[in-house]
């Protein structure tokens, strides 16, 4: 019998999969606002309450409560098993499953090699855009007032997707079968009649893998419309989470790379290429991955990411630390670049120089610097508590470092900013890591998850923004709470810091099997505000009510264990200190004081 289906291949198929695409091809959806409809599937109904969402990929009836996944559609529609339904799916996007110990399932989809082509082809008709359309100029003009200049332009193959409905339709889709395959490369869109250009009226930035082959394109607007930014969905060939813009030119010009700066946008990374700056790459639209991380050190040892100086970029450089720490091995180095207000790469480069840029990497600030900083920053380094508090928020981080020397020097570095032993920090480092809260029971969570509380409002807004996560500065501050659903909402936390991408669907996916899936799925499909300001300060207070009850945990057990020691005689001037400020945070003593 094959082998188990790795989790990590059932996330990136969710995360691939278009939840209504799939549906639709089932059961015809309506588009109803910013959701689709459709009559239930699973129950009968004159009136359509079965909605899909494109944002959280998850489907709802609010008829018979039936929900769930693109997975668990294929099951319940189809009556699948599970691995029947993976493999149901990754055929139909063209993936091969694998199995834990080597083996494959399931036959491989269609051949990527025309998906190559008809993407290398659309890259040239842009390109050929750019050179000969009657509104070529809008996009040259735009390129130019950017400071770049031909030769650049045609080193990073830019191109032009002239407005219009069917340009690209017209130049390559000429049979059904050229229509379906430019549709399998995301370069047309089919969902209605008739068919059109995904691209149209911008300048056209293809993206290429480490070969050079055209994989997908990123599209910069001319008009207003938006997107601004319009990137290529995920395909066959095409994966934001693991391709890295400009990495191909990077490594062509540069050669054996020492340094490469991580930026966050297309026109960052063609601007310092344009100043003479060659090792950049950019991201695509998305925060850095694993995959990303793995791929930045495989260019070169010494990686900078550079991000805006304010509070959303320190927010970005803080995730981008924890992904960087797990792959810290001996001879990587990872430094933060921070911009001044208002600046970014592209506008820093083209008013201050190649110069100005060199010199703010040279003074970027290290990986390990920006970690004890944003901790430290964080506590009273004068009281015990304080102390104590940035070990328990450092232990975590620093348990994520590989063995070696970094990892050796950063718990000397938290020894030596504590007053602890060097070996006793080194032993709660290595040591077992605190154990992961432990699972409550079916019934407290669903006591938990039925009532308006803080830790409700904050899941439920944590499942259906899964982004929100990222505003959590301190993970380790939801820990030891004895409030109902609160090892569920820290457990929810860091599987999304841990996975920045994951969306609604892959959430849910990961608790199929788990008492908690239920309550979450129903969460998924309550009302809820889009992203924005409101949402992300009533999430901030939700949080700040749980770890509010977390330190006052925390300071009561502090309290009690010093208590003790004063009635025993034992207590040292220091600890009576400490105890005197505990009782004036807390404003009371033990009750068995």
């Amino acid at each position: 019998m094959a082998g188990r289906i790795p989790q990590s291949f059932i996330d990136e198929l969710v995360s691939r999969a278009d939840i209504v695409e799939v549906i639709d091809s089932h059961v015809p959806l309506k588009k109803a606002g910013r959701e689709y409809k459709a009559c239930c599937p699973f129950h009968d109904e004159k009136t359509p309450s079965f909605t899909v969402s494109t944002e959280k990929q998850f489907y709802h009836c609010f008829g018979c409560g039936a929900h769930g996944t693109v997975i668990g559609f294929l099951m319940n529609y189809r009556q699948l098993e599970f691995v029947e339904a993976v493999e149901s799916l990754a055929q139909r996007l063209g993936l091969e499953v694998p199995r834990e110990g080597g083996e494959a399932a399931a036959p491989a989809g269609p051949p990527t090699e025309p998906l190559y082509e008809v993407l290398e082809r659309a890259s040239r008709f842009f390109q050929r855009q750019l050179r000969v359309h009657p509104e070529k100029s809008r996009a040259v003009d735009y390129l130019k007032s950017r400071g770049l200049s031909g030769e650049i332009a045609a080193e990073f193959m830019l191109g032009f997707a002239p407005p219009g409905w069917d340009n690209l339709i017209e130049a390559l889709g000429g049979t059904a079968e050229e229509l379906k395959l430019l549709a399998r490369a995301g370069l047309v869109i089919q969902r209605s009649d008739p068919s059109y250009d995904r691209f149209r009226d911008r300048v056209m930035f293809p993206i290429v893998d480490r070969r050079g082959r055209t994989i997908g394109f990123g599209g910069r607007v001319l008009a207003d419309d938006t997107p601004k930014y319009l990137n290529s969905p995920e395909g066959p060939v095409f994966h934001k989470g693991r391709e890295l813009y400009g990495a191909h030119q990077a490594m062509r010009s540069a050669g054996n790379l020492e340094r490469i700066h991580v930026v966050e946008g297309y026109m960052d990374a063609v601007a310092l290429a344009q100043a003479g700056i060659r090792n950049v790459v950019a991201t695509l639209g998305t925060a850095a991955t694993p995959d990303h991380v793995e791929r930045l050190f495989r260019l070169a040892p010494d990686v900078v990411y550079c991000f805006d100086g304010d509070d959303a970029g320190r927010r970005a450089a803080w995730r981008a630390l924890e992904i960087t720490l797990p792959r810290l091995r001996d001879g990587r180095q990872a430094f933060f670049m921070f911009l001044p207000e208002g600046e970014d790469p592209d506008t820093l480069v083209r008013s201050s120089g190649r110069k100005a840029f060199e010199e703010m990497s040279q003074s970027a600030v290290s990986l390990g610097t920006f970690l004890f900083d944003r901790l430290s920053a964080r506590v009273d380094l004068n009281t015990i508590d304080g102390r104590s508090r940035l070990i328990e928020m450092a232990r975590p981080l620093l348990g994520k470092i590989p063995e070696g020397a970094f990892r050796k020097l950063a718990q000397k570095k938290l020894a030596d900013m504590t007053g602890m032993d060097p070996d006793d920090s080194a032993i709660l480092i290595k040591g077992p890591q605190a154990p992961r809260p432990k699972r409550q029971s079916a019934a407290t969570v669903r006591a938990a998850l039925s009532s308006q509380t803080p830790v409700r409002r904050a899941i439920k807004m944590l499942i259906q923004h899964p982004e929100l996560a990222s505003d959590v500065s301190d993970a380790s501050a939801l820990k030891d709470i004895d409030l109902p659903g609160a090892p569920l909402l820290l457990e929810l936390v860091e599987l999304l810091r841990e996975n920045p991408d994951f969306g609604t669907a892959e959430v849910l996916e990961r608790y199929r099997d788990n008492e908690a899936g239920v309550h979450l799925g129903k969460l998924a499909a309550e009302e809820l505000s889009p992203l924005g300001d409101g949402i992300r300060i009533e999430f901030d207070d939700a949080i700040r009510a749980v770890a509010r009850r977390a330190e006052e945990t925390r300071l009561e057990a502090r309290r009690d264990a010093l208590q003790a020691l004063i009635k025993a005689g034992e207590a040292s001037e220091e600890q009576k200190q400490s105890y005197r400020e505990i009782i004036a945070r807390l404003g009371r003593p033990s009750e068995s004081a």
